[in-house]
């Protein structure tokens, strides 16, 4: 047999592509080439592969050999091509059998010493298959580094190894006992441990904006002096949302496995992404030559904490008002298109001046209001208009700072922030922060006294009506949290009042 056809896989954006790997032997000067869009990574393997096919004992043929990565549209990269192109090799040049390889399919970088090195994607790769991305009755050979990633899915026929000489085993052996066994993670069932709000003293006014942006999905802005504690509330957030559904779980660990950075330990805990200031508009929203996931994206299901706002260049800021709004990105490349998940939950922190202590007791600031607002200015009016709430945090007294923490636990918290949320899910089957124009005026009618208030406070804040839709959504959280079915005037005034932020200052 001449000529061998393997699959795998090949990753773009979340989607994982099928590829036949195609391996045809052939009279004439002996060779190796790759053909089917590799990149430079793909094109190495036919060095990685020679060596490791010699290093466990068997012979690379000297004949004219050609790989065929189809679709040849299809751009590939990465070293998980490795393992089945010496598959490939071996099998059409008779060295191990050939006739069940069509039911498996193959990823795994080589050594030179023929052992298997994990893969990006892993993840990524059986569950598009669970998502229809394919043949869901073939089974996956994988290097038992990724295995605990990729079987995270519970459908998904996994089947790891550590060489390739345990790989070739499984196809040669005339018993069960040489054989791969199929691999299962136990994992699923840890617990999930945030910090906890009992840490936080005072601040009771934060707490309660943390608990209607939890219950209700909102964006927070928290504006406040150096040491008030914004970077510690926002920390303990994630342990107010409700746990993860599987389907959000393996989502956010999907998207994780594409930049290689999930971790088993991390199964089922809420996102938690905190970029440095300095950070580009492609490290927040993903890109490159070969499209990654950016920090919206790694967030998925989770948190995206922004610490000093204003101090991130302003074009970089901009590029969040479309996720914001959609909950993907779409990554466009002169070669291929990249869309990836960005449903998260920004919580945004900034100091009132560039000093950091306007409004302080201490008196310390000496910013000018010019300078003050200048410095609030950076953040973009349409962007800002995105956010639901707005609120200030105060700085802690000495009296305060001296007493225990007595604060309420997060599990308390919790408790009726999954409460509200269930209340959301029964009514329209989301949360109500993505409710949208129609789903609004359905399920967030007012009565006569609540639209006039609503209504006066549009007109005295000058308010768009993307901000009005956005105060109406968080006045039926409120709601949600106090059981109302309706929404009353002091859900409506509650609202309003986290909407004020930087208006007054």
């Amino acid at each position: 047999m001449s000529l061998a056809v393997l699959r795998s896989r090949a990753l773009s954006g979340m989607q994982a592509h099928p590829v036949s790997v195609e391996v045809h032997l052939a009279n004439g000067l002996p060779g190796l080439a790759i053909v089917g869009l590799p990149d430079a990574e793909v094109r190495e393997a036919k060095d990685r592969v020679r060596a490791a096919l010699q290093n466990v004992g068997f012979e690379m043929p000297a004949r004219r050999i050609t790989v065929n990565l189809a679709p040849a549209d299809l751009p590939k990269e990465s070293g998980r091509f490795d393992l089945p192109i010496a598959l490939g090799i071996l099998a059409a040049s008779g060295q191990i059998p050939a006739k069940e390889l069509d039911r498996y399919e193959f990823a795994g970088e080589l050594s030179l010493s023929g052992q298997l090195r994990p893969v990006r994607g892993a993840l990524a790769m059986t569950f598009a298959i669970g998502r229809g991305g394919g043949d869901t009755c073939r089974a996956f050979i994988l290097p038992r580094a990724s295995a605990d990633e990729a079987a995270l899915v519970a459908d998904a026929a996994v089947y790891p190894a550590d060489t390739l000489l345990q790989v070739c085993a499984h196809f040669a052996a005339t018993d069960d006992g040489a054989r791969l066994t199929r691999y299962r993670n136990e994992r699923q069932g840890q617990a999930v441990c945030y910090p906890d709000f009992s840490d936080v003293k005072g601040q009771q006014h934060a707490k309660r904006a943390f608990e209607i942006a939890a219950a209700g999905h909102h964006s927070l802005l928290l504006m406040g002096p150096p040491g008030a504690g914004k970077s510690m509330l926002a920390a303990r957030f994630p342990g107010l949302l409700p746990p993860m559904t599987d389907e959000e779980a393996l989502e956010a660990a999907a998207v994780q496995s594409l930049n290689g950075s999930f971790s088993a330990a991390r199964w089922r805990v809420r996102p938690f992404r905190s970029p440095h200031h300095t950070s580009s508009g492609v490290a927040l929203v993903g890109g490159g030559g070969v499209p990654r996931p950016g920090e919206v994206s790694l967030a998925h299901c989770g948190v995206l904490f922004l610490d000093e706002l204003p101090e991130f260049d302003r074009k970089v800021l901009e590029v969040l008002r479309q996720p914001l709004e959609s909950g993907r990105i779409t990554i466009s490349r002169a070669a291929q298109q990249a869309d990836f998940p960005a449903r998260f939950q920004l919580i945004a922190a900034m100091n009132p001046c560039p000093c950091g202590w306007r409004g302080h007791p201490s008196g310390r600031c000496h910013c000018t209001d010019e300078t003050a607002a200048r410095y609030r200015d950076r953040i973009s009016g349409p962007l800002l208009d995105r956010i639901d709430m707005q609120i200030e945090v105060s700085a802690m007294s000495p009296d305060a700072m001296g007493a225990r923490a007595d604060g309420e636990p997060s599990v308390a918290i919790a408790a009726r922030v999954e409460h509200a949320h269930a209340m959301q899910l029964a009514r329209q089957g989301k949360p109500n922060q993505r409710l949208n124009t129609h789903e609004i005026e359905r399920y967030c009618a007012l009565d006569p006294a609540s639209g006039h208030t609503l209504r006066s406070a549009m007109s005295l804040m000058n308010w768009s009506a993307r901000a009005y839709h956005r105060v109406l959504k968080v006045a039926r959280t409120i709601a949600d949290l106090a059981g109302a079915p309706a929404i009353g005037a002091a859900h409506i005034a509650e609202a309003v009042q986290y909407r004020r932020g930087l208006q007054e200052r």
